[in-house]
């Protein structure tokens, strides 16, 4: 999903977004505190320019004193200015931490929403709540949003400091505007319209220079995050990468990453280079223009010394304030590149692909496990790979399901919700758990993980020893640590042992039904139909997919899928227990 050159222009669009991040980032329960934040910051900013001004003609009257050689009100100025000046530094010290208290209650609030958005296709998304949409997983199949991770961390922290900053710094130039326009008018009427028509000038040379840098900081964005995400993958995978000799592989990908993150870092230097020969000329003239206009009068004796100083003060602060396009373009690009790039997240939580099938209707129903009339496809080829399968389980139910892999694994997805290609109807019960070939256990300990990040109440100890023992992987805890150890559990524990884990944790979630795939080629058949006696004795329904190879353990019903998506029922284990084991 790349953004075309509109999409990333500064202008009503950016406005739009920024006004939608504003109104969605701060519910009720934070508004009124943001309110007062940004109230506290108005006063503090017009308290600031105020002491600027006053600050002004403490200055005249300071240096005027010292061209008369007025002692006393040298001395008296001296404390007046030093008063000043001591005020205006609680001023702006309390301006600075306003500003970055306010900045991060809104990148909290901005990151929990988008982190919803991510996990659940919903900025309220909470735990326990409505079936996630799942947009990390639906960005990562389609390949629409390129590193949705580093727009998450990295943009959002510079959208809510980059629009305070920018928000405070026009704020600040309105007032300024304001504050100085009658002092430079009471010095010199010439001096105030060339501030005016120099700063025009400025800021439109400054557009024309710094333009390129909008669509060149929006690559530099993604250019850099793929190569830190490249990086990742091999610390993540280390052993894999060495396992299997792919250095020259990564050395490659990553070389070319450094090529062209290099690169685009090349032009935007380019670009600044030159915009950086006017913006240092155009601010070098703002320290002589108003000594060249005002020294003359003083000669003539129509101005007071001081007038020069002030007027050089007064021309450089209203000069800025209307030339904050030129002082700050290099920041206003990277801003709308950061809208666009949020905004491109947000709105890929509408227009992703979803995960499911179209023509498979999902329901749920806490007693049901059920496919109905349900064909599942190659999504390469839309070769049929199962031909409208149905099997109904009830509550304690036992079924097993032997079929190609790519079958198997297909029925295994659909449950999911995550198979693309199909037709039929899938009934499920809202706690459906899987135990896929390969499980994932997360960072964490592992009582967190037995215990479900979906769960509000913990198990009590016993009832963890008694699910660990049951599972049989008792043993393999305490050889880590015991519970509370926090490790990586792929390199920690064997594949058979995470799966155990898994187990563990569906004995103590009691859900009504369980999905376990290829069971007995990782646990083997001893193993395997312990784990199965342990969920039966829990009262929990599986349903077991295998290879051609028939599973360990007791079964209900039975389902053979053949090469062509075919099936027959095993009539037989429909009427009574059926004990499989290899032949």
């Amino acid at each position: 999903m790349e953004s075309t050159a509109d999409d990333i222009r500064i202008g009503r669009r950016t406005a739009t977004r920024l006004w939608r991040a504003l109104t969605n980032s701060f519910p009720p329960e934070v508004r009124g505190r943001a309110i007062a934040m940004g109230v506290g910051l108005l006063a503090l900013l017009l308290a600031i320019n105020a002491l600027n001004v006053l600050n002004s003609y403490v200055g005249r009257d300071f240096m005027t004193a010292i061209e008369r050689r007025d002692r006393a009100g040298f001395i008296r100025e001296a404390l007046v200015y030093a008063t000043v000046f001591g005020l205006s530094t609680v001023a702006a010290v309390l301006y600075r931490f306003t500003e970055e208290r306010l900045g991060l209650l809104w990148r909290e609030r901005l990151t929990r929403r988008l982190v919803g958005i991510y996990l659940y296709g919903d900025p309220e998304g909470q735990v326990g709540g409505p079936t996630p949409q799942r947009l990390y997983h639906r960005l990562q199949a389609s390949g629409t949003l390129p590193n949705p991770d580093q727009r998450i961390a990295d943009d959002v922290r510079s959208l809510t400091s980059g629009t305070l900053s920018l928000a405070l710094i026009f704020l600040n130039g309105t007032f300024t505007i304001i504050a100085f326009s009658g002092v430079l008018w009471s010095i010199s009427r010439l001096l105030f319209a060339v501030a005016v028509g120099y700063a025009a000038v400025g800021s439109l040379l400054a557009v024309v220079f710094g333009r390129p840098l909008v669509r060149l900081n929006y690559d530099q964005s993604d250019r850099e995050a793929s190569f830190r995400a490249d990086l990742v993958h091999v610390r993540e995978n280390a052993e894999s990468v060495a396992l299997f000799g792919r250095e020259p592989l990564f050395a490659s990908r990553l070389f070319g990453r450094i090529d062209a993150l290099t690169t685009n870092l090349r032009r935007i230097i380019a670009v600044n280079r030159n915009l950086g020969f006017f913006t240092t000329g155009y601010n070098y003239m703002i320290q002589l223009i108003p000594v060249l206009i005002v020294a003359p009068l003083f000669i003539r004796g129509s101005a007071q010394f001081g007038e020069i100083p002030q007027a050089s003060m007064a021309f450089a602060h209203l000069v800025g304030a209307f030339s904050l396009v030129v002082n700050q373009f290099g920041q206003l690009s990277s801003y709308a590149v950061v809208l666009a790039r949020l905004n491109a997240l947000v709105d890929a939580s509408e227009t992703a692909p979803p995960l499911g099938a179209p023509g498979i209707a999902v329901s749920e129903d806490p007693g049901r496990l059920a496919l109905e009339r349900v064909t599942l496809r190659a999504p390469q080829d839309a070769r049929v790979l199962v031909r409208e399968l149905s099997l109904a389980l009830v509550p304690r139910a036992r079924a097993l399901v032997l079929g190609p892999r790519d079958a198997t694994t297909a029925i295994e997805r659909a449950l999911a919700g995550m198979w693309p290609s199909g037709d039929g109807r899938i009934v499920r019960p809202p706690d459906l758990m899987f135990l896929p070939e390969r499980p994932y256990l997360p960072p964490g300990t592992l009582r967190d993980l037995l215990r479900g990040a979906e769960s509000t109440t913990s198990p009590g100890e016993d009832e963890v020893r008694s699910a660990l023992a049951a599972a049989g992987v008792d043993a393999a805890v305490e050889r880590v640590g015991g519970l509370d150890v926090e490790r990586g559990w792929d390199s920690s524990l064997s594949l058979q042992e995470q799966r155990l884990v898994e187990i563990a944790r569906m004995l103590l979630a009691t859900p009504r039904f369980v999905i376990l795939t290829r069971l007995e080629e990782t646990l083997g058949t001893d193993a395997g139909g312990a784990a199965l006696t342990a969920l039966t004795a829990r009262g929990i329904g599986y349903l077991v997919l295998e290879d051609d190879v028939p599973g360990a353990g007791q079964f209900d019903e039975i389902v053979r899928i053949a090469a062509d998506g075919t099936w027959t029922r095993d009539t037989d284990a429909t009427t009574r227990p059926l004990r499989t084991s290899r032949e």
